[in-house]
Formats: structure tokens, sequence, C-alpha cells
């Protein structure tokens, strides 16, 4: 199933992608076209033609200044795709803009360029120069740009500082901890000031603590720039974690598109909601979700909670408390209250979460 997702305003769009593919194997060009294969599912496809389809009529959008997350499992697709955004992967057929520019159209010279000022990617593996020292690694995408030496290393100690890079300036890839190497990797995206980072699963190589770091590290950015990031992985905690919405992708296709409440609380179907099954669901979930009109009998004293916090917030709060109802709260007005009884509802699954 293909979420597609409805018209809005395009101005508001960095990415925008209508029924993309992208086929690989003999006559890849004629699948896209022809509906007796379009319906075909990953291995009666390969049966029959030879071909791998692993982006399948996929659209949506990517909206400006959000954390896109798109994931899956290995083979779904996720990588490919985020190759397709800047052509280091052909897409077979559909549409792809950036910004309102087609990217399909793109000529060498201007594909070029997007992938040197507009879209920078954050790879798994840092492809850092071994001979450079952390300054250099940093300032080389500039130095391809053409920037002088003297602005382009100003620019890259700013970003070292602000990837927590300080003292390390001269040091060489090798003596650098895997999660140093991978902030060189993200200050060296960073340093060329593109509109969007595009981000290939870049920590999964990491230790567990490390990847947790970076994570907040990504977090932090986005908090203090705001700069629209479109990020790969097939962490589901990550996803949720990071992501403003997700797009979870199976066999090439987007089973479900939607922020991470949304996935959680109402899964499209028996796959997503097998994958989001073990997901602690008051951590995800927001108060908003649980929220009832208030009714005579209810304490008027009871703590107060923002709509936007997760329902175990409301928990602990009426534990700490003892008071049978939270008062949800937003610039001074009672939107709601909350109750043990439709939180528990909402952690159980057995209330529903509406979109």
């Amino acid at each position: 199933m293909t979420t597609t997702e409805p018209p809005s305003d395009a101005a508001e769009h960095v990415f925008s992608v209508r029924n993309l593919w992208k086929v690989f194997g003999p006559k890849a060009d004629r699948i896209p076209g022809d509906q007796a294969l379009t319906g075909l599912s990953v291995a009666e496809l390969r049966e029959r033609t030879g071909c791998t389809a692993a982006v399948r009529d996929v659209s949506f959008d990517v909206r400006k200044g959000e954390v896109f997350v798109v994931m899956g499992l290995s083979g779904s697709g996720k990588s490919t795709l985020v190759r397709c955004l800047t052509r280091l992967v052909e897409p077979t057929s559909g549409s792809l803009a950036i910004d309102g520019e087609d990217v399909l159209s793109m000529d060498r010279s201007r594909l070029r360029e997007l992938r040197r000022h507009r879209a920078a990617m954050v790879f798994q593996h840092f492809g850092l120069l071994p001979h450079r020292t952390v300054l250099d690694n940093v300032a080389y995408g500039l130095e391809v740009q053409g920037v002088g030496r003297a602005e382009r290393r100003a620019r890259a100690a700013e970003v070292v500082g602000k990837v927590g890079l300080d003292g390390l300036e001269d040091r060489r890839p090798g003596q650098l901890s895997g999660g140093q190497q991978q902030r060189v990797g993200l200050a060296r995206a960073l340093a060329v000031d593109p509109e969007v980072l595009l981000f290939d699963e870049p920590f999964s190589a990491l230790d567990p603590l490390i990847r947790r770091d970076m994570q907040e590290e990504v977090v932090r950015l986005h908090e203090e720039e705001g700069r629209t990031m479109v990020f790969i992985t097939h962490d589901l905690n990550e996803a949720l974690r990071l992501g403003d919405r997700i797009a979870l992708m199976r066999d090439g296709e987007i089973v479900q598109l939607g922020t991470p409440e949304e996935i959680v609380g109402s899964p499209a179907d028996d796959y997503v909601r097998d994958f989001v099954r073990d997901v602690p669901r008051e951590q995800v979930l927001t108060v908003a979700s649980a929220m009832r009109a208030p009714q005579a009998g209810d304490a008027e004293s009871g703590p107060a909670v923002s709509p936007s916090a997760p329902v175990s917030q409301a928990i602990e709060a009426l534990v700490r408390t003892g008071e049978p109802t939270a008062r949800v709260m937003s610039d001074g007005r009672l939107l709601g209250v909350v109750d043990r009884a439709c939180l528990l509802a909402v952690v159980a699954g057995t209330l529903a979460v509406t979109a």
C-alpha cells in the first residue's frame, strides 16, 4: 500500500516526490507503466521479468524544517530512495523536485550544484581522508566548492565547535573514536551550509551509547538550527526519537506515513502493528490522545499537564499527587482532563488513537 499525501502548499516543501520508481534489471523501464507487472510481489516480479523494484510508486513531501525519517528493514528500499533524491541512483520513472525545481531534468552542472550546496549526505561509512586533520576534513567540501583557504578553515573551525570536537582540530581520523569520526562526517556536511541534510543510516555501526549521543547531537542541532533533515534508519526506536514524521517502507513501498504517535497509535495494517508491538506506547502517545471533556465531579485541583506531554508524564503526575484526574492545560486554558482509566486504555491499546 502506498501512502500519498494530500495536496498542500508546495512552497512549504523542500522535496516533493510523486509516483517514484527505481527498477533494476533488464527492460526495467517498462515495469512502471505495465499494470500487469506493477501489482506483482517482489518475488513474482523477479521470477517473471528478472527485475527488482527497489522503489515502487512512492509519493511524499518533505516539509521545510522537519526531520523526515524513512524506516524499514534491510531490502525495503529506503537507502535506494534517499539516493534517488539527489540522483546518486537514477530513478526509473516518476517526478522529483527540490524547492519546486525538477531534479530529473537537471544537467550535470546543476546536479553537481545540488549535491555540493543544497543537499549534503552523511553516510554510515564516514569516508574521512586519513592523511588530513579533523579541521581539513571538515573543510574539504568547501575546498571542492572553491572557497579560499582562510575562509574555509574559519568556517570549518566554527562547525567543529558546534559538533563538540573542540581541541581535536589537529588530530587525524585514526586518532579518533568511532563517535568522534561520525561527528567529523556530520561537521563536514554542515560546513557547506546545505538546505537539507540526508542521513543514510549514519549511526548503525556505532556502539549503543555512542549512537545515543549522536542521536542527541542531531536533536540538538535541529532544535538550534531548524534545518531540514531526511534520516534513513532500520531502527524503530531511533525513528521514533528523531522523526517529526516517519515513512515506513516494505518491499519498496510506503505502507504508512505519519507522526510517531499516528504510527504507534493507529497502525495502518498488520505489518505496521507487528512492527510497533513492543513500543512503550506511554512514551510515544501524547496526553491529547487520552483526553476527554471535563465532567461533573472531576477534581478542579488536579495536576496540570500539557496536551503534547507523553502519557507517561500524566500517569506519573497522578501517581505522585494521588488525584483522580489531571487537567490538560494550554496557554492557561483548560482543554480537557485525563484520568487513570483513559490513560491506561491508551497504554493497553484499547482506546483508539485518532490521527
